[in-house]
């Protein structure tokens, strides 16, 4: 390391600046977990490679995950038999909430609950919702944060290109 990266590096842990300590990417391998889900289940991500993975991290809290949460469903619906599956992983700590609210917005797909939020911080999720695109191989294809109307479109599209490879 020449001295300049050693002075600058030296400043920053002198200032007390800390880097993140995970970052994911596309096509970067998602990292794996296992969080317990709606059924009493624990669900491992890397048990589910060989499927196209939607992750959508979601809070009780968040308005614009209320209005997608039942276009997801519709998704996962409409791709769940050829290869797709979609995982909400809520980030509440009371999560008999985030069930109820999941179940009152009609979904139907695994409810994962990460309540200590440590795979929250593994993705580095910095808004609500964002939703991770993971293809066959394990690997992140697409990374989309927040939620606008129209997402949707851009996600079926998405899903539809990673199911055909």
């Amino acid at each position: 390391m020449n001295m300049y990266k050693q002075k600058f590096f030296s400043f920053i842990l002198l200032l007390g600046i800390s880097f993140p300590a995970y970052s994911v990417s596309v096509n970067q391998k998602a990292p794996d977990f296992t969080l317990r889900s709606s059924t009493q289940i624990n669900t491992r991500l890397a048990e589910l490679r060989g499927n196209v993975i939607m992750l959508n991290f979601w809070a009780t809290w968040c308005n614009p995950c209320r209005v997608e949460m039942p276009k997801l469903q519709k998704l996962y619906q409409q791709y769940k038999d050829i290869g797709f599956i979609t995982l909400g992983v809520n980030i509440d700590k009371n999560s008999v909430k985030a069930a109820k609210m999941a179940r009152d917005l009609g979904a139907k797909f695994p409810i994962l609950f990460d309540n200590t939020q440590k795979v929250s911080k593994l993705y580095s999720i910095k808004a609500m919702p964002m939703t991770i695109l993971i293809d066959r191989d394990g690997k992140i294809r697409n990374l989309y944060q927040g939620y606008k109307p129209g997402y949707e479109k851009k996600y079926a599209k998405a899903i539809r290109a990673l199911l055909k490879e």
